[in-house]
């Protein structure tokens, strides 16, 4: 399904979103505190926007390592990390793989990202135990995740959109029957920002915040990989 809507995704991102990604992306990245010595994997990276927005600015990883199992989204990715206007930008490698099952050595990734990624993972808590097996003591991960606005007006309108205007401009422009149909689906059926700070936390995350953006439509979840040496 991600490969077939590859060519229209990041149109669709911004259209959808209202350009409010491009916003949500850099507040992730602000929240990894980047000294410009880091090595940051971004984790269902797509079209590597996340995985780019980690690499430019005044402060940017020392290296980003995007993963995805969607070839053609790595494609699309791999076309604008070699665009020569990110020639300033740190160095992006990406990689095919699966996100339960990371071809990476233990404890060697400073930080990890995840840009509305998660719920797309079939095992998510896999997906966090294997996060926390490549992340250093202290290293920080920050996921970018759809959810439900709490408030009653706002929840109404959401769903509204999410369920008949999304669908229909998502199929429109994508051309594809079900693609974003799925979307607001995956949604509804992840967990609550308050479960999902309880499988971080099983999965060996200390320090878990769930930041709401744009009205809790979408969550920021900060959380630090604990260390067990100073324990």
């Amino acid at each position: 399904m991600f490969d077939a809507i590859a060519g229209r995704y990041d149109l669709l991102n911004h259209l959808l979103s209202v350009g409010l990604d491009t916003r949500w992306r850099a507040r992730a990245v602000e929240a990894l505190q980047l000294t410009g010595c880091e090595v940051v994997l971004d984790l269902c990276t797509g079209t590597a926007d996340l995985a780019l927005a980690a690499a430019v600015g005044r402060t940017r990883a020392r290296r980003v390592i995007g993963v995805d199992f969607a070839a053609a989204m790595l494609g699309l990715g791999l076309v604008k990390v070699r665009s020569p206007g990110q020639a300033a930008a740190a160095p992006i490698d990406l990689v095919r793989a699966d996100a339960t099952q990371l071809p990476l050595t233990d404890a060697t990734m400073d930080a990890v990202t995840i840009g509305f990624g998660i719920r797309n993972v079939e095992q998510p808590e896999v997906a966090c135990r294997e996060i926390a097996r490549v992340l250093k003591p202290d290293g920080t991960l920050v996921i970018l995740e759809f959810a439900l606005p709490r408030t009653p007006v706002v929840r109404s309108f959401y769903l509204w959109y999410f369920k008949h205007v999304l669908p229909l401009i998502g199929r429109v422009v994508s051309r594809h029957r079900s693609a974003y149909t799925y979307l607001p689906a995956s949604v509804e059926a992840f967990p609550s920002p308050e479960a999902f700070v309880q499988v971080l936390r099983d999965c060996g995350f200390g320090g878990v915040r769930a930041v709401p953006l744009t009205f809790g439509a979408v969550y920021m979840f900060v959380a630090t990989k604990a260390n067990t040496r100073a324990l």
